[in-house]
């Protein structure tokens, strides 16, 4: 379940629960393979804009990795009809606001404008996928942008490099083994062919979904969509990623040293991908070890022996078989062994007995209530009717989903916990401080 916290947008009426709530939609294809899905909801006098395109780092060459993400801000560059710097202005004007994001999997681009500014998001949204502008200017000052957005999250941040020593550890064969940023001398290396190549391979109607929610008239809103979408011409079907990434095939474990303070624990456990059974009984035994201050990882490492300063546990949602990850950062003084032995413990514990029922229904509460943020603003409603769409190709998930998460049992739970959080199926890295090295 993909969480969306959207701060200041709250703009769905709940019942007295959240499986009585229910998002109304229409979806059509246009010919040119547009997938189209529109939400009618006017508590507000706001809309949200979106594009989804099926595409993220692991479509990448493994030479070029890193354009997905590059892509991400290339596009706000402008287009024929847009000037370089342009695209932003039109939105705070208008009085919105836009973003973007990428994944392994896709990228995801938004405005949220007040609703008689649907037309302007339209148009954004057209230029961006018909002809945006791809040119030297904009690669040079988006490749700093992206150098600078890695130093401060990756390169200066303290454990910020664990992605991606975990998935090169965890991965040999998928495109999953790197991260969305990349490698900083893929982009330098890359001309502005590659780029252009990449745009009209992945940047085409067939391999979008336009996913519209908000204050909107649907039969108008299809005359728009028709007028500013219609004319974009299909592009090539883009082949999906068939690689199957073999069984890890025995524990791998090593050590990395880093500008920390603290020492770290940090595992990944193989998992199936996201909408699987087992997906969802992993994602609830996660919040069961790991969310809140009475979790059982929080209340034996961080309140009973101290051993650590935080702890958790999260599966990655993927829409190929990815990772779950547990970390800690331990306390000072405090061995990293310790703190593995502890944490195993507990996943052990997990094995042996079922969780209380008392437990349990606290954690469906949490799941249910944690669902809610799905339909806490209308982008986030947006974007999660084109998640299930892409992925499932169902994009009624979003009301049935829950419905998944209320099926598990604690003994799917108990189940899950033996099958995939084995010594065999993961790697364990311990984080050192460099003057240990």
């Amino acid at each position: 379940m993909k969480r969306i916290l959207i701060a200041g947008l709250a703009l769905v009426s709940f019942g007295a629960s959240a499986q009585s709530v229910k998002v109304d939609f229409e979806e059509y294809d246009l010919k040119n393979g547009l997938h189209v899905i529109l939400h009618e909801d006017h508590s507000t006098p706001i809309v949200a804009v979106s594009i989804m395109y099926h595409v993220g780092a692991k479509n990448e060459n493994p030479e070029r990795t890193g354009f997905a993400h590059f892509f991400e801000h290339l596009l706000f560059e402008g287009s024929e009809n847009i000037p370089r710097g342009e695209f932003f202005k039109y939105i705070e004007n208008a009085g919105g606001q836009n973003n973007a994001n990428t994944t392994n999997d896709r990228t995801f681009y938004y405005e949220v404008l007040p609703s008689n500014q649907l037309e302007l998001g339209l148009w954004l949204e057209s230029e961006r996928l018909m002809h945006a502008n791809i040119d030297q200017k904009g690669v040079d000052t988006q490749n700093e942008v992206v150098k600078e957005e890695k130093r401060l999250r990756v390169d200066n941040q303290p454990y910020g490099s664990f992605l991606g020593e975990m998935n090169k550890r965890a991965y040999r064969e998928h495109p999953y083994r790197w991260t969305t940023i990349g490698e900083m001398e893929h982009l330098d290396a890359a001309t502005l062919e590659e780029f252009t190549e990449f745009y009209h391979k992945f940047y085409v109607p067939n391999n979008a979904i336009l996913s519209i929610s908000g204050d909107l008239n649907i039969k108008e809103t299809k005359k728009l969509i028709d007028a500013y979408f219609s004319p974009i011409p299909r592009g090539k079907d883009v082949e999906k990623v068939t690689i199957v990434e073999p069984a890890l095939g025995g524990e791998v474990r090593d050590t990395v040293y880093d500008n920390i303070q603290l020492p770290g624990v940090m595992m990944a456990y193989r998992i199936p991908a996201q909408g699987t059974d087992d997906y969802y009984a992993i994602d609830m035994l996660s919040q069961a070890l790991s969310s809140g201050g009475s979790s059982r990882l929080n209340k034996k490492c961080v309140e009973e022996t101290q051993s650590a300063m935080f702890v958790g546990s999260f599966p990655f949602a993927s829409e190929d078989p990815g990772l779950s990850f547990v970390f800690g950062i331990a306390n000072a003084g405090v061995a990293p062994e310790k703190l593995e032995a502890e944490v195993n413990g507990e996943f052990e514990k997990v094995k042996n007995a079922l969780i209380t029922e008392t437990e349990f229904q606290k954690l469906r509460n949490m799941v249910e209530n944690d669902f809610v943020y799905n339909f806490n603003s209308q982008v986030g409603i947006a974007e999660n009717l084109a998640n299930y769409k892409m992925y499932f190709g169902d994009a009624n998930l979003i009301n049935t989903e829950l419905a998944r998460y209320m099926k598990v049992t604690r003994e799917d739970i108990q189940r899950v916990a033996k099958k995939y959080f084995v010594k065999d199926n993961r790697v364990v890295l311990y984080y050192l401080p460099k003057e240990e090295q």
